[in-house]
């Protein structure tokens, strides 16, 4: 049993030895962080509280606070901009799905930007007043949201380019309501 024992003891010692100074075995975990009165949008330099409907936050590695923007298509602007960082952790999106009120969103409501569900060209303008993805964490969300609002509903990596750095008025209805979102949020 000793023998056991000690050979044992030798792999485990063996085994930290081995992935000492590997840190690819390491996961960072990164949480979503909660707006406060210096959350600047990248793009504006406005305070993102200041803007209504969904944001972004984007976390760049190294970094322990995120770049945020006051609108989703800022948000994932930036990942195809060139001259950019690249250096990119995670990128969170509102969860419009738990939100009560287009110019207000609920703490905690982010949803990871590559597990979203977008509608794309629908009514409703964003903060910065032009055509917003709306992402949702649920489908059924996003499709209850797209047959009061139209537009089209899509993955990330569906996404076409236009919708992110087209016109920024690319919609399926010829009517904007900016406020129709705010009228009725309750999906």
């Amino acid at each position: 049993m000793r023998a056991f024992l000690l050979n044992l003891a030798g792999l485990l010692i063996a085994a930290a030895v081995a992935s000492c100074g590997d840190d690819s075995n390491l996961s960072r975990t990164i949480s979503p962080q909660e707006p406060g009165p210096d959350s600047v949008a990248y793009y504006c330099g406005m305070n993102i509280s200041e803007h209504a409907g969904p944001k972004g936050q984007i976390f760049l590695k190294g970094q322990q606070k995120p770049v945020w923007f006051a609108s989703v298509r800022d948000t994932l602007a930036f990942t195809m901009l060139p001259g950019e960082p690249n250096n990119i952790d995670a990128i969170f999106v509102s969860d419009v799905g738990n939100a009560k009120r287009w110019d207000q969103l609920e703490p905690g409501a982010w949803v990871e930007a590559n597990k979203a569900i977008f509608v794309a060209g629908s009514n409703v303008q964003g903060g910065m007043g032009a055509a917003e993805l709306v992402p949702f964490a649920k489908r059924a969300a996003a499709e209850q949201f797209q047959a009061k609002h139209g537009g089209e509903i899509y993955r990330l990596d569906d996404l076409p380019e236009r919708y992110i750095l087209g016109e920024a008025d690319v919609q399926t209805s010829s009517a904007s309501d900016p406020d129709a979102a705010s009228k009725d949020m309750a999906h």
